[in-house]
């Protein structure tokens, strides 16, 4: 919360007798009156109806002037008149305080000794009745507006007082989080570094069996292989010995066919031989028989 300074209007009662009530706490020393003399705050009368203090000085067109600003846009406190503002803003957990009674907002001047000083410098009794109802209205305005927008010193102390008292108990809430927080996650650790170490075990175990599996399983596909291999050599062997044999037994007889062959090309060629010469001698017999029987009918007709 900002430590707001707040002010009175530049009024000031001082009746006889009177006794005067605190003004608001919180407030400060501030230079008011009609000469910037640097007083204490104004205090409310309990009873009575007070005067003004002599020693002020008042112009009609005092009271007509605005006194009052509104804060700028960017939220700093800008004057009002004697007065400075700020901002109001939400906070955490933020409770009201009203310390201020309400019969000390309602009027901070002595009206009927306003009235009478006004009529004294120049004013009739309805003008001066009005400026002053006005004035009032003006006045109860504005610190209502006040009220709502600033903040007293008591009022900031038990704000901060109430913002602290949260941040003790946040803050034990975080230790007592963080320890929690920090013994289940070394516990969770833990559990998780066995489980990992369980599961690593089990890992190891199951890829040591399915080694041994495997090996296994090529050393009898590699035996089973050896003695397929062996198989087909030995039938690859017997029917290599198979053929051989049969290639041997084959041509012994397309030897001895050739051999067949030759032998009776040999008798053909023989017999051909014999009955070539045979034919050339009954040819020779038969050119000489027709010769012979030429020659005869020759004779004969001769």
């Amino acid at each position: 919360m900002p430590d707001c300074t707040l002010g009175r209007l530049p009024m000031v009662c001082a009746c006889e007798g009177a006794t005067p009530l605190p003004g608001p706490p919180g407030l400060a020393r501030l230079p008011w009156g009609g000469k910037g003399e640097d007083r204490e705050p104004p205090s409310l009368l309990r009873a009575g109806v007070s005067h003004l203090a002599p020693p002020l000085e008042y112009h009609p067109g005092y009271f007509l002037r605005p006194r009052f600003l509104l804060s700028n846009k960017a939220g700093n406190p800008r004057p009002f008149g004697d007065f400075f503002t700020t901002t109001t803003k939400e906070g955490y957990d933020m409770r009201r305080v009203d310390i201020t009674p309400l019969e000390q907002r309602k009027l901070t001047f002595d009206t009927h000794a306003l009235v009478q000083d006004l009529e004294t410098h120049g004013f009739d009794k309805a003008q001066a009745e009005t400026i002053v109802s006005a004035l009032t209205t003006l006045s109860n305005v504005s610190l209502d507006s006040i009220y709502k927008e600033m903040v007293t010193r008591a009022q900031q102390e038990i704000t901060v007082q109430q913002l602290m008292s949260h941040l003790d108990s946040i803050r034990k809430d975080m230790v007592i989080l963080e320890k929690s927080e920090f013994a289940n996650l070394r516990a969770e650790n833990q559990k998780m570094k066995t489980e990992l170490e369980q599961v690593k075990q089990q890992l190891i175990n199951e890829t040591s069996q399915i080694r041994a599996d495997n090996k296994l399983d090529i050393n009898l596909e590699r035996s089973r292989v050896t003695d397929m291999f062996t198989d087909q050599e030995k039938k690859l062997m017997e029917a290599t010995t198979e053929f051989t044999s049969k290639d041997t037994k084959t041509r012994s007889i397309i030897s001895e066919t050739s051999n067949k062959i030759d032998t009776e090309i040999a008798s053909l060629k023989t017999l051909m031989e014999s009955n070539k010469l045979e034919t050339i001698r009954y040819l020779a017999a038969s050119v000489f028989t027709c010769l012979a029987i030429a020659l005869g009918f020759y004779r004969i007709w001769k």
